[in-house]
């Protein structure tokens, strides 16, 4: 079965000027998606972008974090593991290349689980390694999803 996903990014950040010149201008975009709020980007701080804003790499790994949680619940609710709640502190990792350009090397999932019970917690550690294997965004990158999780009791 396939899927569609449509967004609409509309630059925002024209200062009335364009692109005449490299520091004139913000990096500043929405992104649109129909009956959806309103996404406010720009790019990373590091290349002249807004840091109260989110940038491209940020969405990845919140991206990948929230593909994993989702098949995570998914499959704790199929193998009757009670979660009570569900925290994950990702971090990314981006190299610049000497050509300018970019690409990550790696994101890490640390999610912290809390489970109703204290028998449930080695199925609920277990079970990421599935929602990795079932994840379709980490199946669409080319850098390693690794997962660090921690599963507790109340």
């Amino acid at each position: 079965m396939q899927h569609n996903y449509i967004a609409t990014i509309q630059w925002t950040g024209n200062k009335g000027t364009g692109t005449d010149d490299y520091r004139k201008y913000e990096r500043s975009y929405e992104v649109r998606v129909d009956g959806k709020p309103t996404i406010s980007g720009s790019s990373d701080p590091a290349f002249r972008g807004d840091k109260s804003k989110y940038n491209p790499e940020d969405l990845l790994v919140a991206s990948l974090s929230s593909c994993h949680m989702l098949w995570y619940l998914h499959l704790c609710a199929e193998a009757g593991i009670i979660v009570v709640d569900y925290m994950d502190n990702a971090t990314g990792i981006m190299a610049e290349t000497a050509n300018g350009g970019g690409q990550f090397t790696e994101v890490t999932l640390n999610p912290i689980v809390t489970v109703k019970e204290t028998n449930m917690i080695d199925k609920a550690n277990e079970l990421h390694k599935k929602a990795n294997e079932l994840c379709f965004i980490a199946n669409s990158v080319n850098f390693p999803v690794r997962h660090h999780p921690t599963a507790k009791i109340p």
